[in-house]
């Protein structure tokens, strides 16, 4: 999960949702992305897809079957279905998206659904970390809100 905190401050530098993704196969860190939204207009450029997309370029395959992912923030649906359809074995994360979680906190793909995939998950993994940084990121983006309407 340090890895993947690593990406969500790159993340938060670029002014991006500061939301860090890692996949792991073979103990061995094969794709590593951060969210990139903002930056390329593009809503499907989570950290998760983008991890996934580097992962199966890495092992020339779509299926991650023998892959991990650790994801500091708690996937949405879309990114919950693409772990389903990469077919992930498990995925670690770090804090619940009370708003667009869909791993426990809005919904529950994972477990809720019956798929042709079963993903494993556990959460609150390095969860003090994972909530501080979005919550830093958020309240300073507030700061910097505040400071534009005042004309500064």
């Amino acid at each position: 999960m340090k890895e993947a905190l690593k990406e969500a401050i790159k993340a938060y530098k670029k002014l991006e949702v500061p939301v860090g993704a890692v996949i792991v196969k073979d103990e061995e860190i094969i794709a590593r992305a951060h969210n990139l939204k903002e930056i390329k207009n593009d809503t499907t450029k989570h950290a998760e897809i983008l991890a996934i997309q580097k992962a199966s370029k890495k092992i020339e395959a779509w299926r991650l079957e023998e892959c991990e992912m650790y994801v500091t923030l708690e996937p949405c649906a879309m990114c919950a279905g693409a772990i389903i359809n990469s077919r992930i074995k498990k995925v670690y994360i770090g804090t619940e998206d009370p708003k667009a979680g869909a791993c426990g906190s809005v919904l529950n793909i994972f477990a809720d659904y019956k798929f042709n995939h079963k993903v494993e998950y556990e959460t609150g993994i390095m969860k003090k970390e994972c909530e501080k940084i979005l919550k830093d990121f958020f309240k300073e983006l507030r700061n910097m809100k505040k400071q534009l309407a005042k004309g500064g």
